[in-house]
């Protein structure tokens, strides 16, 4: 289990996923490296995607009884999720939501087994924290209980202030997250590649400059 990580890191660079260079973020910051999550768009690319998150989740040991997937990057997600523990021997259902509320046939805003217990969240990236948000809002509503969340890349980067989207989200929602890999494996890993470790300088200099205090 504990290579995990860096396999996914190899992976994500192989399939154009992880780019350096030069990036412009949502946040108008420039960044030195860049995660699409979307270019894992084959099915070879998402059954292997499905079981790094599954060895994720079982490294986190997030205690929970169904997985959530936000529309609409979340719906493949939690889909392959939950077929790669299933393969493991973790049977658990899964639901996710539609971002357009149904008004014919079952209705609703919901696709799957009905939200109960406690539900582990699965999204790609947070950024601004908002779908898990949303997420939460239908889990509390379906008096569920939101469960964690766990997501491909950590980028352990402040957000509007000292703290990162994760720490937003737990202080928000109480509620933990857990990653794939994050910005301390992609440095470990560059370092270890020769051709790639040209990049250090500019991630270590933008992560002086935007990263995030470790939480307390």
């Amino acid at each position: 289990m504990s290579d995990f990580r860096q396999e996914f890191i190899k992976f994500a660079i192989s399939r154009d996923v992880l780019c350096f260079g030069e990036f412009k973020t949502k946040a108008g910051r420039l960044s030195p490296y860049f995660f699409n999550a979307g270019l894992f768009n084959d099915g070879d690319a998402l059954r292997k995607l499905g079981q790094f998150y599954a060895k994720a989740i079982l490294a986190a040991q997030l205690p929970f009884d169904m997985l959530f997937g936000p529309a609409y990057k979340g719906i493949p997600l939690v889909s392959t999720v939950s077929i790669a523990l299933a393969e493991l021997g973790y049977n658990y259902p899964f639901c996710f939501n539609r971002k357009e509320t149904k008004d014919h046939g079952e209705g609703g805003n919901l696709v799957g087994a009905p939200l109960h217990g406690r539900v582990l969240i699965v999204d790609d990236v947070i950024s601004a924290g908002t779908s898990v948000g949303e997420a939460v809002g239908y889990i509390r509503t379906s008096r569920a209980t939101p469960g964690g969340v766990v997501i491909a890349l950590d980028r352990m980067e402040r957000g509007s202030d000292e703290l990162s989207a994760i720490q937003e989200v737990y202080n928000s929602h109480r509620i933990q997250v857990a990653s794939i890999a994050s910005l301390d494996d992609i440095v470990r890993y560059i370092r270890n590649e020769p051709e790639l470790a040209h990049n250090l300088p500019a991630i270590e200099a933008y992560r002086a400059r935007y990263g995030a205090e470790p939480s307390a």
